[in-house]
């Protein structure tokens, strides 16, 4: 055998032999830091092993998912249901407002649950917080199954001033958790890879959140940029929470009033840029469906 096919074969192995060298390096690295042995031979040995396994599955990946994605979003759009979903903005709005409302309706069930089980305020403060958003998704997704974005929009607009009034109370929950984060101790905690996944994550909806809200300009619904701003308000509420995490992941070594400092500085801009979406949304609805209302006066006369 060649150098040449020698490499090939290392840099190039059959997706069952990349499947086991993950699976024994992610062993190799748990015992590592179980043990407390990262200094050890042994360990660097292991660090070495994981980086070629890094490689290698990073290049099947680029090599493997770009004909997948191909695929699958070709066979989306093969479909009448995906391609509707793919091509219509407000029915694909419609669609994620409904798995946010079940996935928030899931939280706070789940943080009822463990209220009931260890009479922690921390877990009411944290299903009242999920029943708010679960809350407003409802009469959002209700208002678009009966009536659809952008065709009554005196309707969509009373809609939001009712919404908008109901994220204010966000704040009441966010307070209560800000503050048992300061002086009990509370907050997220996940271990090991998980707190790289749950920070990826937030990074995600936050961005995501973001450019939908930039992007629900051009669709001319104001129902549509209220459900952007539940969103993104939710995203800055999974930021807070990240950040708590990442103190408890990383932040032993961190003075306790350094940290509560920067867990108070984050929850007040979160509460304030609730406050003024909030705000703005009901002075801005409200002049809106005055000047629809005005508008309409003038064609009768």
């Amino acid at each position: 055998m060649t150098w040449r096919k020698l490499c090939r074969k290392l840099i190039f192995p059959p997706a069952w032999i990349i499947a086991v060298l993950v699976v024994m390096s992610a062993a190799g690295l748990a015992f590592v830091f179980a043990k407390g042995h990262e200094r050890s031979i042994a360990a660097y040995i292991i660090y070495a092993f994981a980086f070629y396994t890094l490689t290698v599955l990073c290049i099947f990946l680029s090599m493997v998912l770009p004909g997948q994605y191909r695929s699958v979003r070709q066979k989306i759009y093969d479909n009448p249901l995906g391609s509707r979903y793919m091509t219509d903005e407000a029915f694909r709005t419609h669609i994620r407002l409904y798995v946010s409302l079940v996935i928030n309706l899931l939280y706070a069930g789940i943080n009822v649950l463990m209220f009931v089980l260890y009479r922690s305020m921390w877990f009411l403060c944290l299903a009242t917080y999920y029943s708010i958003l679960a809350v407003m998704r409802f009469l959002l997704a209700n208002y678009a199954r009966t009536n659809g974005f952008g065709v009554d929009m005196i309707g969509e607009l009373e809609r939001n001033v009712i919404c908008s009034r109901i994220l204010l109370t966000v704040n009441f929950a966010l307070t209560g958790s800000v503050l048992m984060m300061l002086y009990e101790n509370k907050g997220f905690e996940y271990g090991g890879i998980m707190i790289y996944v749950m920070a990826a994550y937030t990074f995600y909806i936050t961005a995501n959140a973001i450019v939908g809200l930039a992007k629900s300009r051009q669709q001319h619904s104001p129902a549509v940029m209220m459900t952007r701003i539940i969103s993104l308000s939710a995203a800055l509420v999974s930021m807070l929470s990240l950040e708590t995490a990442m103190f408890s992941q990383f932040g032993q070594n961190m003075a306790a009033d350094s940290r509560r400092l920067m867990i108070a500085l984050t929850g007040a801009g979160v509460s304030l840029c609730v406050i003024t979406a909030s705000v703005y949304m009901i002075i801005r609805s409200k002049n809106d469906i005055k000047n629809l209302k005005g508008e309409d006066d003038g064609k009768q006369r």
